[in-house]
């Protein structure tokens, strides 16, 4: 394997001192990139998602085009419902939906926890493949999504503002609710455990819909199941949690055995580090839709957000994902942006 040339990420994520912030950002692999839409143009989404070669393409294409700090491996969080046994559909325009979605202890029983490495297979040959392409130029981050994200989906059918079938079904039928999240908790470990074994050198859990949650009930329903895994993973690899708009939560992920925490612009840096405490590294939290503003703006704000975390035990990073209207140029300009930072005396 080649030595890395560039460890900021995981030096960061290690608590080791590091000369500047490592930088990159959430769904950076794709939607915002004119050679990515070219492949969209020619394979439906889950061919690219399960195409090594195609995955592995799209992975590298901001590694050589906007010059971020780690690559993260193209793929998709609801390939756990499909290794489970249920029919996800990707429609253009519309997002991911579910024809079968969970409802009653039998549909729970009858879901395959077993096996993730063998259905997901070609998420692991895209990531030795990746590992392989990027030569040692930068680390590689995989991912999976939260089981109350995926709980989400599976008991929603699709993407909705406010989940109120799948609360309702964690209120109502709370046993069916906790037995499904631990189904979806065990296939997960193992994903990730086989993940680094296949290359990757750190993981990163996306809990997209945890802040549908209160404070109460995102510790019933969320934060448990994360702490299960990252409490499994770690000691194999170092595991980024990030559980979107639960800055409430900072404090009890903050002693977890995570390596670091997303957070998003909803809480000030100086709060997050704060509640955090100084062991954990933070991850974020600059709003997508600012990478709209004209380049200055970028860069002030880029500063002004650094300024505000310091430059240790900080992975400068979006908010949530880059959306699909930001200008190449733009997304380079926050990564230079990074890249120069320069401390205010």
């Amino acid at each position: 394997m080649s030595q890395l040339k560039n460890d900021l990420l995981l030096r960061a994520l290690r608590n080791e001192p590091v000369e500047r912030p490592p930088v990159w950002m959430m769904r950076q692999a794709g939607r915002y990139l004119p050679d990515y839409l070219k492949l969209k143009a020619k394979y439906d989404f889950f061919t690219r998602v399960q195409t090594p070669e195609l995955a592995t393409e799209i992975t590298l294409q901001p590694i050589d085009q906007v010059g971020v700090d780690a690559a993260i491996i193209f793929s998709d969080i609801l390939v756990i419902p499909q290794a489970m046994g249920l029919e996800v559909l990707m429609e253009e325009g519309k997002g991911p939906s579910l024809p079968r979605t969970i409802a009653t202890a039998a549909d729970i029983d009858a879901l395959n926890t077993a096996d993730a490495a063998h259905h997901l297979k070609y998420v692991l040959d895209a990531l030795t493949l990746t590992k392989r392409e990027l030569a040692g130029r930068v680390p590689l981050i995989g991912f999976a999504g939260a089981p109350w994200t995926i709980l989400c989906y599976m008991v929603e059918g699709k993407g909705s503002k406010t989940w109120d079938k799948a609360k309702q079904f964690a209120y109502t039928q709370p046993d069916l609710a906790h037995a499904l999240l631990q189904k979806i908790t065990t296939i997960t470990i193992d994903y990730l455990k086989a993940q680094v074994a296949a290359g990757a050198d750190t993981v990163q859990v996306f809990d997209s819909w945890a802040g549908a949650l209160s404070p109460a009930d995102f510790k019933t329903f969320a934060q448990p199941y994360l702490l299960q895994i990252a409490d499994a993973v770690s000691p194999a690899a170092p595991v980024i949690l990030f559980p979107k708009g639960t800055w409430h939560a900072l404090e009890d992920l903050g002693r977890s055995s995570a390596s670091g925490i997303g957070i998003d612009w909803t809480i000030t840096p100086q709060m997050a580090r704060q509640m955090a405490g100084s062991r954990i590294t933070l991850q974020g939290n600059f709003d997508p839709a600012k990478l709209l503003a004209p380049i200055p703006e970028i860069r002030r704000w880029v500063t002004e957000m650094i300024d505000g975390f310091g430059t240790q035990n900080y992975i400068a990073n979006l908010g949530h994902g880059i959306t699909p209207n930001v200008p190449v140029d733009h997304a380079r300009a926050f990564v230079n942006a990074v890249k120069e930072y320069k401390a205010r005396a």
